[in-house]
């Protein structure tokens, strides 16, 4: 296991899981400055770290994932009218992060509000446990989020149920989340991590190029009608087609054994 500690977040790796905590639970987790660029550095050695197949992103202490930005950060800065420093890769280096290609789980507990919710909505996977609460309250607080938030709601659920919760600003449980198809699993307290980490494990199964040439496809068609999204021309696919791991999954069916993944 190799790791990584700072101030406001920790980076751990093991058995080709990168596991990224945001660490200030004396403030459940709200991102700071110096949050949002250890965070942004996290996924770029996730991203270029070649061992590192999936990743898990959770927050530390037993009250939150993650509530968003630091406000009172953000009263200090707009006092002193100073800029805000830009952010690389969006709301915790993550939610404009569109080329990330590794796959991320979030493991969420207690409170998972504005920016925060934007960030689990940013992971491929969410497991909550079942005190986990969900919402872009900004609108209460007479802001706006702008971590692609609203943007992706209306792409992952049914219109009505992210106009329910972009215009009226409340949360919802956990529940409630797995009904709406913003929850993949829900479990009991304390289990969110162990959790996470066998979804990782499921993906793991996989040839990891092949999991990144499905990511690719998936999102990047999004963006295109259906014909030209079949037709597309994707670059990982075509990474993976010439992989050894292409041919260790063809080999390992005929020898009826299981594949021994590299990456390669």
């Amino acid at each position: 296991m190799t790791s990584a500690t700072g101030e406001t977040v920790r980076v751990e790796k093991m058995d080709h899981i990168a596991f990224v905590t945001i660490d200030r639970p004396e403030v459940l987790n709200a991102l700071n400055e110096e949050g949002h660029a250890r965070l942004a550095r996290a996924w770029q050695d996730v991203e270029g770290d070649d061992e590192v197949w999936v990743a898990v992103l959770s927050g530390a202490g037993n009250r939150a994932f993650c509530v968003g930005g630091d406000l009172k950060a953000t009263k200090a800065r707009e006092t002193s009218h100073s800029p805000r420093p830009p952010r690389e890769g969006g709301f915790g280096g993550l939610t404009e992060y569109f080329d990330l290609s590794k796959p991320v789980i979030a493991a969420v507990h207690g409170w998972c509000l504005g920016g925060g919710f934007e960030l689990a909505l940013a992971c491929d996977l969410i497991v909550a446990t079942s005190d986990a609460r969900f919402g872009l309250t900004e609108p209460r607080r007479g802001l706006v989020p702008t971590g692609g938030g609203p943007h992706r709601l209306v792409r992952q659920l049914p219109l009505k149920f992210a106009m329910e919760l972009l215009l009226t600003g409340t949360t919802i449980d956990a529940e409630r989340a797995h009904v709406m198809g913003i929850v993949n699993e829900i479990v009991p307290a304390g289990q969110h991590l162990a959790a996470a980490t066998r979804w990782a494990h499921e993906i793991l199964e996989c040839a990891p190029l092949a999991v990144q040439a499905l990511k690719q496809q998936a999102l990047s068609g999004l963006e295109l009608p259906l014909r030209e999204a079949v037709r597309a021309t994707y670059e990982r696919t075509e990474i993976q087609r010439r992989s050894l791991d292409r041919q260790e999954g063809l080999n390992a069916f005929a020898e009826r054994r299981p594949p021994r993944w590299s990456g390669k």
